[in-house]
């Protein structure tokens, strides 16, 4: 999991981004009227048999990235240290995220424990490393949602989402029952199984997945999981052919695509250059790119010398320079300051 929110820490840089002489490719993703993905499988029937299908699949789970196969369903946990039910941190408006998910109400943020990386530097260890919060049932979650939809909230965000799918998709279908209509987003650090995500198809509005690594070996040294690269790449192939390129309404909002994260780290540790080739060549040019400079050492990261500091102006420099070469143009506001 990764929190944008630190814009006010930016270096003060500003390097402008030339975009396309043509537009069309802007005009044709704004959204005219909106309605959510789930909504028609809400009408046929069949988002009720993906959350029956996605609670079997507990019991033998493959619903993530590690595909540890524990049978979660007799409460015993797997390796995300958790049982069949959702541990929920806390939940509410959130001004802090990107420009196409915060817009003026903020966006409807749910945050789970016990994310399935384990990220030695993370700066939200005190939520996705703990066992902070309460375990919900799909009433409750439910609940949630329809409480950030009456607080005006632009969408709702499920962060570190990935071993909780059967959970999130029992509590959706209560609550798209009970009249919720906002936007589905899918707010993951990018370890996610193609079982899982083809239970989302056709429900999930906006996927935002975090790139994290090109290099396997920096993935399990500094996150603990096996073949990250792969996985994640694998994975963004699956969410692009879903949703596609970022959609934004009149206003700005998001309403369908891929948005993806970027942290840069130290030293290059995160390989910019390699994930922002593979988005363009391999993803799509227009993909919508936060590319963050926020990185402070938190949590164990002072047993890595190698990541206990932050990035310098001048790798920030390089890795917009390595972005623009891609040929990215869309990047959030914030990763140009």
């Amino acid at each position: 999991m990764t929190d944008s929110s630190s814009h006010k820490e930016r270096s003060l840089i500003r390097i402008s981004f030339q975009e396309p002489s043509s537009k069309s490719t802007v005009l044709s993703n704004v959204v005219m009227t909106f309605e959510p993905a789930y909504f028609r499988l809400l009408q046929s029937g069949e988002l009720a048999y993906r959350a029956e299908e996605a609670t079997k699949r507990m019991s033998c789970c493959d619903l993530c990235g590690h595909a540890c196969k524990v049978d979660r369903n007799s409460q015993k946990p797997g390796v995300c240290r958790t049982g069949s039910l959702a541990r929920m941190s806390s939940f509410g408006p959130h001004l802090g995220e990107e420009d196409p998910l915060r817009g003026w109400r903020g966006s409807g943020t749910v945050f789970f424990t016990r994310c399935n990386l384990k990220c030695q530097y993370c700066q939200n260890y005190d939520i996705s490393q703990s066992d902070a919060g309460q375990d919900v049932g799909a009433e409750r979650l439910a609940a949630v949602m329809l409480e950030l939809q009456a607080m005006g909230c632009h969408n709702i965000n499920l962060v570190s989402p990935s071993h909780v799918v059967a959970a999130i998709l029992s509590a959706l279908l209560i609550a798209a029952r009970a009249g919720l209509h906002l936007p589905l987003v899918f707010n993951t650090g990018g370890y996610d199984s193609l079982e899982a995500l083809r239970l989302l198809d056709g429900i999930i509005d906006i996927y935002m997945p975090d790139m994290k690594y090109a290099d396997e070996q920096t993935g399990l040294r500094y996150s603990h999981v096996k073949d990250y690269p792969a996985i994640n790449q694998l994975a963004l192939r699956e969410m692009y052919r879903q949703v596609g390129d970022l959609a934004l309404d009149w206003n700005g909002l998001a309403t369908r695509g891929l948005l993806v994260r970027h942290l840069i780290l130290p030293n290059n540790l995160a390989g910019t250059a390699f994930i922002t080739r593979f988005l363009a060549e391999e993803i799509s040019r227009d993909t919508y790119l936060n590319l963050m400079d926020q990185y402070r050492p938190s949590y164990h990261a002072d047993q890595f010398p190698e990541l206990n500091r932050p990035v310098s102006v001048e790798e920030y420099r390089i890795a917009l320079g390595e972005t623009r070469a891609s040929g990215l143009w869309r990047l959030d506001r914030g990763g140009l300051y």
